[in-house]
């Protein structure tokens, strides 16, 4: 099996029109968040970000397959003594257009060095937004399994009455548990909580997050085969991570210059330079003009 990438340099906006509706398994991305990354991006201020995202969204919310995942890394700043909150508005924006808001993973970066303002602390955690179209979705749920850890050791040694049964939750909502499941289990599932480093090396990219964050949602969400897509492709790392796991990926990215690096770090792969008013129309596919 070959995994096949595709890049293509342009507006996701313009490029997602021409890639085929339900043909997606995973979309991980992490756009320019508002009012950051101005040298590289123009800044988008936060007033205007949810109109600017939506359009995107929306091509997304097409080209996603039923049982596919779209997950956002995304993350507010803090500006004047609060919290912008135009991530909380995009949540809801995006509902009205038919995403299911299913689940919230943190990235807690564990050598985030520390820092103090007035008001609060230096952030060491991102939000991953994940969003489906149908409450059924693939989820490989075995494939990130983590060791039971040294709890197990203590905590199933002497179990009472109450942990050989079904305990119910005390708040109603419906979920229990049972302790004595875990006895003799050597792995057990994951929370939503990932404790990754930040990435360090030097990928010519301002805001490069670590290899390990897309492996971890590839694995989660996919399979070999399968196809990922990056709409704000940066420095490649989901196209590069995709490629060695064996999943299709496809990239888009606006800026020539981090678009050429991607190009040359993942080839051969086969190219696009997007044209989004050139002379063949606008529903031709003649629009998508490969490089040689």
């Amino acid at each position: 099996m070959v995994a096949q990438t595709e890049l293509h340099l342009g507006d996701a906006k313009d490029v997602l029109k021409n890639i085929p509706d339900n043909s997606v398994d995973l979309i991980f991305t992490s756009p320019p968040y508002a009012d950051q990354r101005k040298k590289s991006y123009g800044g988008i201020n936060p007033d205007q970000y949810v109109e600017w995202f939506l359009p995107i969204s929306e091509q997304l919310l097409r080209v996603l397959k039923t049982t596919g995942t779209f997950v956002l890394n995304i993350k507010e700043k803090a500006a004047n003594g609060e919290r912008s909150i135009y991530v909380i508005e995009l949540i809801l924006e995006m509902r009205k257009q038919g995403w299911i808001w299913t689940e919230e993973f943190i990235w807690h970066k564990k050598n985030s060095y520390p820092g103090k303002w007035p008001n609060r602390f230096r952030d060491a955690w991102e939000r991953l937004i994940q969003f489906n179209k149908n409450k059924k979705f693939h989820m490989y749920q075995e494939a990130v399994m983590v060791p039971t850890g040294s709890w197990a050791r203590g905590r199933l040694k002497n179990l009472s009455e109450t942990d050989k049964i079904r305990d119910e939750s005390k708040v109603g909502s419906g979920f229990g548990k049972n302790i004595s499941n875990w006895v003799n289990r050597e792995m057990a599932y994951p929370t939503n909580v990932l404790h990754l480093s930040t990435e360090c090396a030097n990928k010519n990219h301002s805001a490069a997050f670590p290899e390990s964050l897309p492996e971890w949602f590839i694995k989660l969400f996919t399979k070999k085969g399968d196809t990922v897509l990056d709409p704000f492709m940066g420095s490649g790392t989901t196209n590069l991570v995709a490629q060695r796991m064996m999943r299709n990926s496809i990239g888009i990215e606006i800026i020539p210059e981090y678009y050429k690096i991607v190009k040359k770090k993942l080839n051969p792969v086969q190219t696009y330079l997007f044209e989004p008013n050139n002379k063949y129309g606008k529903n031709n596919k003649k629009k998508r003009l490969p490089i040689r």
